[in-house]
């Protein structure tokens, strides 16, 4: 996919340099970086995708901070000011205040003995790799901006791409912390399996499926290291090609209008898959669809115990299905997808961090506002509800015109039920009601909106669904 029209994410700027004796090349400005480009363009860049590069960074300075806190680094980020805790009797009270180099902390207390930042190397820092490099941008940009790093390894299987990465990193005045390489990512991740050269954080970004990189991936990163992967390939996810997916990640998918999240559970479902055949499980951080692909984040850890329990929580053969061949409420033959990650797609604690670390810092990255209404909306949906009802496809089902989602959000919550929106579509509406109330409000609707029931055919889902009187 190459974008043709680079004005769609803000941040993004373009312009001509010719230095004597070399060709014109363009330099691209994304976040604190300065990207060369040949002008052949030979070196994929998409600009759509800044807000998921402005994403990672803002993930992995929670991750930093967090891990990085238990080996006695502090991560100070620019323009972020820090908690302090200010002792009043026997309340405690927060207060915010400059993160100033050697400021002590209010109560008392020392602060940890090395403090990280940007563009510096940190000995007790991270270890990065983006296994699928291109021009650099992704790495230069983290170790411009995300502080606590070791290092950063750009790999590209491209010897252009890999020249322009070294480029790239002088250019940008970090060839300290990031080193380019010219491998096959999968032969270079497998090499990293060893305990002590695994990697903290792996980014996989690649320009269509991950499938091929997973195995390697979950090996390659460290006890409860990062684990971040792009998927575009939403067309054999989203269920365009059953098939297809099912020969990639282990699962079928469906046409649906739940497809998006469903292509969420379908690539968390295929790397706790292959995690566990190395003993290993996920646990997932954060989980978007956005644009035309997704975006996943996820630990991972070591576990016998915790890895039997992926299948269920007793050691003993599945039972069902639970449902018949039929559809009880429009007469019409079941489909059958998956299997699928059933568990929450979010942690919650650590989003809240992620979004009050951008919400309180809103000029670090160019898409802060996009950034905080995505997580905003994750914050907020059903986290033990899979999947979502889009109003306008229930409505499209029955031939009616499609009901306020405030109203149809208040029916719900009228009968006892829970509802959220979700992030994934705009329609979207996560219950725990079930199918029989879902139907029963639909029905309600169409009695104040009422259709031609003449013009229904006696073997249509509407007629069905409108032949039975709401309960």
């Amino acid at each position: 996919i190459r974008c043709q029209k680079p004005e769609m994410e803000s941040g993004v700027r373009r312009h001509k340099v010719s230095p004597v004796g070399r060709s014109v090349e363009t330099v691209v400005r994304e976040g604190k970086a300065a990207i060369l480009f040949p002008s052949a363009n030979e070196v994929f860049y998409n600009p759509v995708q800044e807000f998921n590069r402005d994403l990672t960074c803002a993930v992995i300075t929670e991750f930093a901070r967090d891990v990085l806190a238990q080996r006695g680094v502090k991560v100070v980020v620019p323009g972020e000011k820090e908690r302090v805790v200010v002792s009043l009797s026997e309340e405690a009270s927060e207060a915010d205040a400059p993160a100033e180099e050697g400021e002590k902390m209010k109560n008392g207390a020392e602060e940890p003995a090395v403090t990280a930042r940007v563009g510096e190397k940190c000995e007790r820092g991270l270890r990065v790799l983006e296994g699928l490099a291109a021009s650099g941008l992704r790495s230069v940009r983290f170790a411009l901006e995300v502080p606590g790093l070791q290092s950063v390894t750009a790999n590209d299987f491209s010897a252009n791409a890999a020249g322009l990465i070294a480029r790239n990193a002088q250019y940008n005045g970090v060839g300290h912390l990031l080193r380019a390489s010219c491998r096959d990512a999968s032969m270079l991740m497998y090499e990293m399996r060893a305990k002590k050269e695994r990697y903290d954080v792996i980014d996989l970004d690649p320009y269509g499926s991950p499938a091929c990189f997973l195995d390697a991936a979950v090996q390659a990163v460290s006890e409860g290291g990062l684990l971040c992967v792009t998927c575009t390939d939403m067309a054999v996810m989203a269920g365009n090609s059953g098939e297809t997916c099912y020969s990639k990640y282990g699962s079928v998918s469906i046409k649906a209008k739940y497809c998006h999240e469903m292509a969420l559970r379908i690539i968390l479902h295929s790397l706790d898959q292959r995690a566990g055949v190395y003993q290993r499980y996920i646990q997932p951080l954060l989980c978007v669809s956005v644009d035309f692909y997704i975006r996943i984040f996820v630990r991972v850890f070591t576990g016998q115990a915790t890895v039997k329990n992926s299948a269920s929580m007793k050691y003993s053969a599945a039972t069902g299905p639970p449902v018949g061949p039929d559809c009880d409420h429009c007469g019409q033959r079941h489909q059958l997808g998956g299997p699928l990650w059933a568990e929450p797609i979010h942690n919650l604690p650590f989003v809240q961090k992620v979004l009050s670390a951008v919400s309180g810092n809103p000029s670090r990255f160019g898409t802060s506002k996009r950034i905080e209404g995505v997580l905003s909306m994750v914050t907020e949906e059903l986290e033990d509800v899979p999947l979502y009802y889009a109003v306008d496809s229930l409505s499209s089902t029955i031939h009616c015109n499609t009901p306020p989602l405030l109203q149809f959000r208040s029916a719900l919550l009228h009968a006892g039920h829970r509802v959220s929106l979700s992030h994934a579509c705009k329609n979207g509406i996560k219950t725990d009601a079930p199918p029989a109330a879902i139907w029963d409000v639909m029905r309600c609707w169409e009695k104040a909106n009422p259709v031609k029931r003449e013009k229904l055919s006696q073997t249509s889902p509407a007629f069905k669904i409108l032949s039975t009187e709401p309960r």
